[in-house]
This record gives structure tokens, C-alpha cells and sequence, in this order.
């Protein structure tokens, strides 16, 4: 570089970033994020990105319309009887024909030959075998019979190998083949054996390559295109009337003939089924249409209908564990174009660079989000049920208060209005007393009160539990409610990372939930709301971070109508008394712990109200009803509130 010469850099304003890769993959996270913050699957969410698409680029959907729209072409294309229904003509034909030139003559020959004819059976396949030794008196009558045979065969044997070019009228052509489909045979059993053909197919592709324009480069891509020829073969017998089958049938074992030719070629179908059985060799098709179609032109519809069904199983992705590199994008290049294969090698693209940039991982049932990807999914969450959060710093503590369920002094302290510590009730009274003199009653002034001081824990243990019964997304619930979970789960790992929280769910049973459970889990069919067994998990973890303060938020929009039994969880409607008292039971554990419990009920259910409010008087727990819209906000501001042991 010459002194003093300086390189000047800018962003790129040539129209698009050359460089730039084909998709945003933020954007489409925070779209996956999207729906799952709406009540979406995760799973479902992770599909419909790609079938959608992204930056107006096209999704699987349009690729799978184009392919649905090919095969319904390919089913009206015509009728696959058409080899049939020529054979029929030419025979005709040529009965025409040699009745035409019999008919001046009155000799012996041509008497028998006439009753010879007269007694041909209906049926053109039996018929054609019975003309086999027959003399043929007119030169047209000959060659249109000779069609006949000749042009299945080569119909046969161009549709198995399309690189058959000269007609198999005289006998050495024939032979030629006979040799080449012998040696095919040859390689491919000794391929079925297991066994290392790498030098036999370099030598069977030197001396027979010509049948192969494809130039297959292995024993494996040659069985493929051999297979689906075959099975498109076989397809076609399968899709003819029983009638239509049999003449097929017939005149194709008469145009192989009885020799070598036709031994091999019905040992090449074998071998073929045999390497692979997973094709659909005995489905049938309804293809209908105008025009008759030839055996080549029938199998060619019927292999086209096959690879469009692979291929919509592929672009489908139903199986588990499906992703995008499944599909055979050269396939989709065959059958739809090069334009539908350069959208789906996008979309390959975009699915490689989530799992590269550790947004997706590939688990047994399919991709899922990452512990990255939920990080700015709950992010995003927190942005949207409590915008003001973000001003505050981070793991800012206001730890000048003592809890209610702090630790105790021993000291008092009087009453103040919005304090939530235990009464200490014997100062109480001595002021009383003090105050107004001894005697009974004792009057008790708002003066007289004291409580106990308690120190204020600096961590906090926090479970939220959250009704997965299917009420909840018939309400339309369920997105609020995952919202909520992974907007707590973001705020208490990015600004109380000491704080300790267990996301539990409680249908018919309840179980801790990572943030990851959360956002795949769909709603359960079964009938239950356990809050019984949800308050007991809750319990256990406060235990396991006894040092922490303790505070139990529970989201709900139903009564209980489940607790675990002896045998497992019970469901009843209406509730049993069982199942109260069992709850109740979790809950009086928990208050005297000395835990936070506030309740917050979706719905106007009466039975459910009725329950929460006694619920709260009995463990002094406050209770919420917010909106579905509200539900988020007030989780997560109650949460700050109970961790600074005050009254917000």
C-alpha cells in the first residue's frame, strides 16, 4: 500500500447487502415469541414461521399449495387404461384389415382363416396370444399386430431405462438389453448381500451407462431411480380395473416374451421391492381425464403423483423431529422449479442460523426455544406488562422496611398504618392497661397497638403458581397467564438474581415448570384444578430457601375440584369438602411459615370467589381480579410490593 493512501469504510448503499444474510433472525425469534405470548404453542409457533415466512419470502404453505395444485393436475392428466385401450384399436385394426384381403377369396385357407377370426375371444390379451402362430394373409394386418407387442415392449423398457435409444424389433437389440438388465441384477444382489460393489458398478456403468443418462453415481442413486420407475409400474397395475389389470398383464408377459428378457426383467422388479420396500408399490390412484394414456405416459403421471406425495410429506414436517434439512431440495427443484427449491434452501438457511446462533435447540419432538431465546422472549414480556421497570437499576433492593415475615427482633415498635407485622399482644395490652387504668373490659385505643420488629430478609423465595386446566384457554387466559410466568421469571434472574423462583402449574396434578416447560406447554384436557397439590410443591420450596423471604402468588380462574388422594389425584364437581379442607390444610402450612400468599382470580365464577375470600381472610393474603390484560402488571408489582414488606 502506497504511503499515506487510506481505505474509508460505510455501510453498503447499492441497493441490498450483498453480504446480508437472507433473513433476520431476531425478527423471526421475537415473531415465534410473539405468538407463544399470545397463548400460541411453541412448537406450533416454531412451524408456522416457516410455513409462513419471513420478509415476505415464501413459507412452506406456498410451496405445499403448489405441490397440492401440481397433483390434482397430474390426477385429471387421463386414463391409465390407454395401453390397454390402444392394444384394443390395433387389433381391431388388423382384424379390419386381414378381413379386407380375405374377403375376394373362397379357398380353404381363407374359410379358416375367416372362422379363425370369427372365434377370436373378447378379450384383447387372450386374443393376441391366440393370434401368435397365426399367418397373416395382409402385409398392414402383420405390421399393425406387430405394433401391438413391439410397442408395449418399448414403452416398457423405456419407462425402466431412459436411455434405451434404438428400437428392440430385431433380435440383437434385445439381446443387448437382456445382458444389461442381467448384470443389473447381478450388482444388485450382490448389493442386498452387503457387500462392496464399488468396482462391479464402476465396471456395470462402463459398459451399460448409456441406459443411464442420470448417471447415477453410486449403487444407492441407481436403485432410487430404478425403484421409483418399478414402483410407478406397479402403481399402474394396482390403479386399473381387475378386467383392465389381467389384459395388461398378458400383453406385457407376451411383449417380454418367455426368454432371458423377461425372466430378468420380472427378477429386477424383485430385487427392487426388495431394496426398497418403503415406496408405495401397492397403492392405486384415481386418475381420470380426456385422453387415454400410454403405459409410459400413464407411469410418468403416476411417478410425478408419487414424488409430489413424498414431497408433501417433506415440506409437511408432521413427523417428530421433523426439520427442514429432511427435505431433498433437488426433488423440490425436479418437481417445482428451481425458484420453490431456492425457498426452501432460505428456509433451511434461516432454521440452521436459529440452531447456530443458539436461539433453537433440536430436541426428540422437534426444535424448541433456547435458554438465550426465553431470556429475550421474557424480556420482551416484561417490556410489555411493566414498561417503567426498565428506568430502575438493576438489583436495586429496598430493604429499609422489615417483612411480615421477617425475622423477629424481639424488640416492638408502635403501629403504623400499612404495617404487616405480627401484633405483639401482650406490649398491646400493657399499654392499654397503662393508658386507661386497671379494670376489665380493657378498652383498646389505635395508640395502644405495637408490633414486632422483624429484620428484613435480603432474598426472597418466590412461587407463582398457574392454572394450566383447559378453562383457562377456552377464556382466552392462557397467553396472559404465560406472559405473566416468564415476565416474573425475566425480572427476578435479571434484577434479583439472588431471589429464588419455582414456576409451578396446576391442572388434575401440578408439577415445577422450567421456563422452557412453560413456553411449549399446551393445555390438558383433563378436568382438575389441584390447587391443593400446587401449594404443597410451593411449600416444599419455600422450605429448601428457608433464609429467604417466603411469598406464594397464586393465578387462577376456578374453585378446586382435585387434591391428591391416597391413589393419586381426585376430580369432583362440585368440589368435595375433601378437597377444600385438604387446600385449606396447604394453606394454613404456608401462613404459618409466615409466607405472602395473594391470590389473583380470572373470572367471575361465585364459587371460586367465595373460596378466595375466605382463602385470604384466613391466611391474611390480599386478592386481586384483574383483567386478563392487567394480569402481568399486577403479578409482577405485587411481587415488589410483598418483597418489600409493604402494603402497595
Amino acid at each position: 500500500m502506497a504511503a499515506g493512501k487510506r481505505n474509508r469504510y460505510g455501510a453498503w448503499a447499492d441497493g441490498p447487502d450483498p453480504l446480508a444474510p437472507p433473513y433476520d433472525v431476531r425478527a423471526a425469534v421475537d415473531s415465534v415469541g410473539e405468538e407463544v405470548l399470545a397463548g400460541g404453542s411453541l412448537r406450533e409457533a416454531l412451524r408456522n414461521l416457516l410455513r409462513r415466512g419471513l420478509d415476505g419470502r415464501r413459507g412452506l404453505d406456498d410451496l405445499l399449495a403448489r405441490a397440492r395444485r401440481m397433483r390434482r393436475d397430474a390426477l385429471r392428466r387421463g386414463n391409465l387404461d390407454g395401453a390397454v385401450t390402444r392394444a384394443a384399436q390395433l387389433l381391431d385394426q388388423a382384424l379390419a384389415a386381414e378381413r379386407d384381403m380375405l374377403a375376394d377369396r373362397d379357398d380353404d385357407d381363407a374359410a379358416f382363416a375367416r372362422s379363425t377370426l370369427d372365434n377370436l375371444p373378447s378379450s384383447t390379451a387372450r386374443a393376441v396370444e391366440e393370434l401368435s402362430g397365426y399367418r397373416w394373409a395382409s402385409d398392414e394386418a402383420r405390421q399393425l399386430y406387430q405394433q401391438i407387442l413391439d410397442g408395449l415392449r418399448r414403452d416398457v423398457l423405456e419407462q425402466r431405462f431412459q436411455g434405451l435409444k434404438q428400437g428392440l424389433a430385431n433380435p440383437a437389440a434385445q439381446q443387448g438389453v437382456a445382458e444389461m438388465v442381467t448384470d443389473l441384477n447381478a450388482l444388485l444382489e450382490r448389493h442386498a448381500r452387503g457387500e462392496d460393489t464399488t468396482d462391479q458398478f464402476a465396471e456395470f456403468m462402463r459398459r451399460h451407462g448409456d441406459f443411464f443418462p442420470e448417471q447415477p453415481g453410486s449403487v444407492e442413486e441407481l436403485v432410487d431411480i430404478l425403484a421409483r420407475r418399478a414402483a410407478a409400474g406397479e402403481r399402474l397395475m394396482r390403479s386399473l380395473s381387475p378386467q383392465q389389470r389381467e389384459e395388461l398383464a398378458q400383453l406385457m408377459q407376451q411383449a417380454l416374451g418367455d426368454g432371458e428378457l423377461g425372466r430378468q426383467m420380472a427378477a429386477l422388479s424383485d430385487n427392487l421391492r426388495a431394496l426398497r420396500p418403503d415406496l408405495s408399490w401397492n397403492r392405486s390412484e384415481q386418475v381420470r381425464g380426456g385422453q387415454p394414456l400410454g403405459y409410459g405416459e400413464a407411469t410418468g403421471a403416476l411417478a410425478e403423483i408419487a414424488d409430489l406425495d413424498d414431497m408433501l410429506d417433506q415440506l409437511g414436517q408432521e413427523h417428530p423431529g421433523a426439520t427442514l434439512d429432511d427435505v431433498d431440495v433437488e426433488q423440490v427443484s425436479r418437481t417445482l422449479g428451481r425458484s420453490a427449491a431456492d425457498d426452501v434452501r432460505q428456509l433451511q438457511e434461516l432454521e440452521r442460523e436459529l440452531r447456530r446462533q443458539g436461539w433453537v435447540a433440536q430436541g426428540a419432538d422437534g426444535m424448541t426455544l433456547s435458554p438465550k431465546a426465553l431470556r429475550r422472549l421474557g424480556g420482551t414480556a416484561l417490556r410489555q406488562v411493566f414498561a417503567d421497570l426498565g428506568s430502575r437499576r438493576r438489583g436495586q433492593h429496598d430493604v429499609r422496611d422489615a417483612g411480615a415475615s421477617g425475622e423477629i427482633t424481639g424488640a416492638s415498635r408502635p403501629w403504623e398504618y400499612g404495617d404487616e407485622q405480627p401484633l405483639d399482644v401482650v406490649r398491646t395490652i400493657s399499654r392499654a392497661v397503662l393508658r386507661s387504668g386497671s379494670g376489665t373490659p380493657v378498652a383498646l385505643a389505635v395508640e395502644d397497638f405495637e408490633v414486632v420488629e422483624t429484620e428484613r430478609r435480603s432474598s426472597a423465595a418466590v412461587a407463582l403458581c398457574v392454572d394450566l386446566s383447559y378453562s383457562m384457554i377456552a377464556e382466552g387466559r392462557w397467553g396472559p397467564m404465560k406472559q405473566t410466568a416468564l415476565a416474573l421469571s425475566h425480572l427476578i434472574a435479571t434484577r434479583f438474581p439472588q431471589d429464588s423462583l419455582q414456576i409451578i402449574g396446576f391442572g388434575l396434578a401440578a408439577s415445577a415448570m422450567s421456563q422452557t416447560e412453560l413456553a411449549a406447554v399446551e393445555p390438558d384436557f383433563q378436568q382438575g384444578t389441584n390447587l391443593q397439590h400446587a401449594l404443597k410443591l410451593a411449600s416444599r420450596h419455600l422450605h429448601r430457601h428457608s433464609g429467604s423471604e417466603p411469598v406464594v402468588l397464586v393465578v387462577t380462574d376456578g374453585e378446586p375440584t382435585a387434591h391428591l388422594g391416597p391413589y393419586g389425584p381426585t376430580f369432583n364437581w362440585p368440589p368435595l369438602r375433601e378437597t377444600i379442607e385438604a387446600t385449606v390444610v396447604e394453606v394454613d402450612q404456608l401462613t404459618r411459615f409466615g409466607a405472602s400468599l395473594n391470590l389473583f382470580m380470572l373470572g367471575e365464577d361465585p364459587g371460586l370467589r367465595r373460596f378466595i375470600d375466605a382463602i385470604a381472610r384466613r391466611s391474611g393474603g390480599r386478592v386481586f381480579t384483574p383483567s386478563t390484560e392487567d394480569l402481568g402488571r399486577y403479578v409482577v408489582a405485587d411481587y415488589l410490593r410483598a418483597r418489600r414488606g409493604r402494603n402497595g
